[in-house]
């Protein structure tokens, strides 16, 4: 990108323009790219040629299910996404839904590593609080080559004053060390720590007080 570019996405970042249904589609893609090397998909999406083709359709299926349901902010020109999810928007999946999802999710993850898909999402749910309403910051990307430039840190704040308005707690998960400190900067303590398998990256639960907005 050039400097013209990151400067307009950084911009954009503080001010980030909610996202339709016609826009789900590009978030998608930016969220595919942005955790190509996240430590947690590399776990789960299968290893082989077929592995960008099948992140990506996961990525779509997420922001096109469940992410109907939340709150998807984005620059307006493009290259990173958040999603912002109510807990009351959090109802397990019906049967029915996750059946017509199973041939998508199969082609992200591969036979050989659909359990560890299952593996993830139990974690997720045994970790994730249930006694207070939040809102949960369900994803939140950059695209790689945009990445480094703090695009991530103000559409956090941005995604953050609107969770203010609330007057609500926030919570999110993520995988790496980097991501905790970003995260705490932001205001967000680690609840919990934790592995999902033996063999999978490690987990990091976190929660932030309601604030004034």
């Amino acid at each position: 990108m050039t400097e013209a570019e990151i400067a307009a996405l950084r911009e954009g970042a503080r001010s980030p323009a909610i996202c339709g249904p016609q826009d789900l589609g590009a978030a998608a893609s930016d969220l595919s790219a942005a955790f190509a090397t996240y430590p947690m998909f590399e776990w789960v999406i299968r290893d082989d040629p077929r592995r960008d083709q099948g992140r990506l359709r996961l990525f779509n299926l997420m922001m096109h299910g469940m992410a109907s349901d939340g709150l998807v902010l984005r620059p307006p020109s493009g290259g990173a996404a958040a999603v912002w999810i109510h807990s009351d928007k959090l109802a397990p999946t019906p049967f029915w839904d996750e059946l017509r999802a199973l041939p998508t999710l199969l082609s992200a993850t591969g036979l050989r590593r659909f359990g560890r898909l299952a593996a993830l999402r139990a974690g997720m749910d045994k970790h994730h609080p249930t006694d207070r309403p939040h809102v949960y910051l369900w994803l939140l990307g950059v695209r790689p080559e945009a990445q480094g430039y703090g695009v991530g840190s103000r559409l956090l704040q941005a995604g953050l004053e609107w969770v203010d308005t609330q007057g609500l707690p926030a919570f999110l998960e993520t995988s790496t060390e980097e991501n905790v400190a970003l995260y705490r900067r932001h205001g967000f303590e680690v609840i919990s720590e934790y592995l999902c398998a033996p063999d999978s990256p490690p987990s990091w639960a976190m929660w932030r007080e309601t604030r004034r907005a």
